[in-house]
């Protein structure tokens, strides 16, 4: 099987080439080492550990069971957007959190809320507008004449699932203050540091169809989130059933309660992703797409780098063996396959490529990128 190549920037005033079609599945995976002689391809239970289970069958039915919670939850809140389900618990297992994308009204706000209502977690949800100043979000000092004294007020940022709805709106001033929080998870105010709780999530919105008066995210601080999802418009069955909720009444939450998960529950599920097994033939199968990314790797892409000015980091490494953790134990699996890897590789990876300005201006998406690196990079 021939590797696409990446689509030519089209020149200025010709139309945008089409992007290349990549199959989901992939191709075949070559033969293992030891394994030439017969020509035996490896199978999803060679990448189990070892030494046996990972996690046991009592810790995986409860981590089960507090998926299906929190999906019946989401579901009851949220009509469709399956993609955004998934990608919130995969963020929330893997103590990620996640920049969405989308025009107005696709239900970021209620998924966000419905998120923090399933986890019996605390929510707030921040309205970024330009004169928005760090203090407004971390917290501040009060003086009390009473007693003369100073008092600290935390901002909405200390809660266990914060929305910052509009996020480029904020200042550069209040973004990275933010952005401080999430990656320290703690704030500091008058000099004294306070820890932000546990579980701790940031869902960031922003809207791609209007620029003024925006702060545009640096590529450094798009890195510092685990994943990028962008929604899309309901299915007519979906948005159907969005009508019919709202003439029942059940539209901004379900009349009968449909079960919660505590906070010690995530905090097990987060424990229980970090003990999910990676195979060295899966890191080594990471490191060749994010080498691939940056020009080089096993099987370079062809005329890569005229559409990609800056490939992933090594937080997108990072990024790739965690989500890949999460979405094995969301599958029931205690140990990570390629298809893990390939699943959530559009939410990981998406926001950590820079392209360069003729493959923007020639209208070259990053998911075609990313499609051709899956593509070339041979699946263990």
């Amino acid at each position: 099987m021939t590797q696409p190549p990446i689509p030519q920037p089209a020149a200025r005033g010709a139309a945008p080439q089409p992007s290349p079609q990549v199959q989901a599945s992939g191709h075949p995976a070559p033969a293992q080492p030891g394994a030439q002689a017969t020509g035996r391809p490896r199978r999803s239970g060679d990448f189990a550990a070892p030494g046996g289970a990972a996690i046991g069958p009592g810790d995986m039915e409860r981590s089960a069971e507090i998926v299906r919670t929190i999906s019946r939850v989401f579901g009851s809140r949220v009509v469709g957007q399956e993609n955004l389900r998934l990608t919130l618990l995969t963020a929330l297992a893997a103590g990620g959190h996640v920049l969405l994308e989308s025009v107005p009204g696709l239900a970021k706000t209620t998924a966000a809320s419905a998120l923090a209502s399933a986890i019996s977690g605390s929510f707030s949800r921040i309205q970024c507008t330009p004169d928005l100043m760090p203090n407004d979000i971390i917290g501040t000092q009060i003086f009390n004449y009473g007693t003369s004294t100073f008092t600290t007020q935390l901002g909405p940022v200390h809660a266990n699932v914060v929305l910052l709805d509009e996020v480029n709106r904020s200042s550069a001033k209040t973004q990275s203050a933010m952005l401080e929080a999430m990656q320290e998870r703690q704030t500091s105010i008058g000099g004294e540091i306070h820890r932000l709780p546990e579980p701790f999530m940031v869902l960031a919105t922003q809207n791609p169809i209007e620029e003024e008066g925006t702060y545009v995210l640096p590529e450094a601080q798009m890195d510092r989130f685990l994943m990028k999802e962008v929604l899309t418009y309901p299915r007519p069955g979906e948005e159907h059933e969005i009508l019919d909720r709202s003439t029942a009444g059940s539209l901004t939450g379900p009349r009968e309660s449909v079960g919660t998960v505590s906070l010690e529950d995530i905090r097990f599920l987060q424990e229980k992703v970090d003990q999910v097994h990676v195979d060295p033939a899966v890191k080594r199968y990471i490191i060749d797409l994010v080498f691939t990314t940056r020009g080089s790797g096993p099987r370079p892409v062809p005329n890569l780098t005229q559409s990609v000015r800056v490939g992933a980091s090594p937080r997108g490494s990072l990024a790739l063996m965690r989500v890949g953790q999460a979405h094995a134990l969301l599958h029931g699996r205690d140990y990570v396959t390629p298809d893990d890897v390939r699943a959530m590789r559009y939410g990981v990876l998406r926001h950590r490529l820079v392209l360069t300005f003729d493959a923007l201006a020639g209208g070259i998406k990053p998911e075609q990128i990313i499609d051709a690196v899956f593509h070339a990079v041979p699946m263990p």
